[in-house]
């Protein structure tokens, strides 16, 4: 199970469980998104679902992901209106800026394989 809090409040905003897969990946079996409006406005099941996928396959496996990269662009540049938003601007605003972590314990893998801080428990459904 992958719990994804906002880092400005300590929220669980995003909740996936994987299952293995014949060619011995994992996949999302099932996700979560935080409902409760005061902690999180989602603005669609798209958006959702490509965040997601962009944290765990640019973030914490460190892999390329440019078709996700691509369908989120087009998804901001849509949503905004904003038809010549550079990517970088829509990474950005996702993603936010990745360095290195200063802390990856053995056996971790990816840029996002770090120790964050303990974060407050993902909030039960209300």
């Amino acid at each position: 199970m992958l719990r994804l809090y906002r880092s400005e409040t300590g929220y669980g905003i995003y909740e996936a469980t994987f299952v293995p897969t014949a060619d011995g990946g994992r996949r999302i079996a099932r996700a979560l998104v935080e409902g409760h409006p005061q902690r999180y406005r989602s603005p669609s099941t798209e958006y959702d679902a490509l965040v997601l996928e962009l944290v765990v396959s640019a973030v914490l496996l460190d892999e390329p992901a440019d078709g996700l990269r691509a369908a989120m662009t087009r998804l901001m540049r849509a949503a905004s209106g904003v038809v010549d938003m550079p990517s970088e601007v829509v990474e950005h605003s996702i993603l936010g800026v990745l360095s290195a972590r200063p802390y990856a314990p053995t056996g971790a893998v990816g840029r996002g394989a770090h120790r964050p801080p303990r974060p407050a428990p993902f909030p039960e459904s209300e």
